[in-house]
């Protein structure tokens, strides 16, 4: 049995034990980074709810003011809805860390890079949730928004839930961190996996996101696009950081058909 679980060590931790601690270490101190954060916004919420004003207004300027009428028609549908709550709820958690530990494993030459993205995405979103506290929609009833994840799922994702209380901070609506994660994992994942069809999933995952975390009144259209323009910048930016340790912190997609 030791023997076995010496010859699996290889392949389970590529780079030992060391490495393994130091990545655990790193999304810790992110994670640390995260409560700093929430701890300084305002927890009265006062300037969160005057910016997703202003979030709103914006987006009729724009004429792209459709949240409601998404979420409405969504409503529509009760399996519908029960499955983007559900999503909202568990996919970015379990989906990222199911992706990372696949990614550290299996293509360990590409892993590096995806965490760079990771970390820099993360700290693009501090910077925005410390500027710009926003409240999300489905603090808004008076817009025409329902917080449909507590509605269908009885899970009461606020600021007062003590479920949540450690973890959520219930004014980090801009960006969307949900929308930024899938870009960061789903497309990195599209290039590393093998068959097409799983390729194709990957792709279109952001995309699933997207319509999740509006179809359930927990960011706006803007928050979405400024998630994703945070994975652009994390992928130019990781990119760059790749030049300096290329041997290390490069990306090394495989071809069609090839991976695993």
């Amino acid at each position: 049995m030791l023997a076995r679980l010496r010859g699996m060590q290889p392949r389970i931790m590529p780079n030992g034990w060391v490495d393994v601690a130091r990545q655990l270490g790193l999304f810790a101190l992110a994670f640390g980074a995260y409560r700093a954060v929430r701890g300084v916004v305002s927890s009265d919420g006062t300037e969160a709810f005057q910016h997703a004003r202003e979030v709103i207004q914006l987006e009729r300027t724009l004429h792209v003011f459709v949240e409601p009428s998404i979420q409405a028609w969504a409503s529509g549908s009760h399996v519908l809805m029960a499955l983007a709550s559900w999503i909202y709820l568990n996919a970015q958690f379990s989906v990222t860390v199911g992706a990372l530990l696949y990614m550290y494993i299996r293509h360990n030459n590409s892993f590096y890079f995806v965490r760079n993205m990771l970390l820099i995405a993360m700290a693009l979103a501090l910077v925005g949730y410390a500027a710009f506290p926003t409240a999300p929609p489905r603090f808004l009833p008076e817009w025409g928004f329902i917080d449909t994840v507590s509605n269908v799922t009885g899970v009461h994702v606020s600021h007062s839930s003590s479920l949540f209380e450690s973890f959520v901070n219930p004014y980090a609506a801009m960006p969307s961190m949900h929308v930024a994660f899938a870009l960061v994992i789903g497309w990195p994942m599209a290039r590393l996996v093998g068959p097409r069809l799983v390729r194709a999933l990957w792709l279109i995952y952001p995309f699933v996101i997207a319509f999740v975390i509006i179809a359930t009144a927990n960011h706006f259209i803007v928050d979405a696009m400024l998630g994703a323009c945070a994975a652009g910048i994390s992928a130019w930016l990781a990119t760059w950081l790749a030049r300096m340790r290329s041997s290390a912190w490069s990306f090394h997609a495989v071809t069609t058909g090839a991976g695993g």
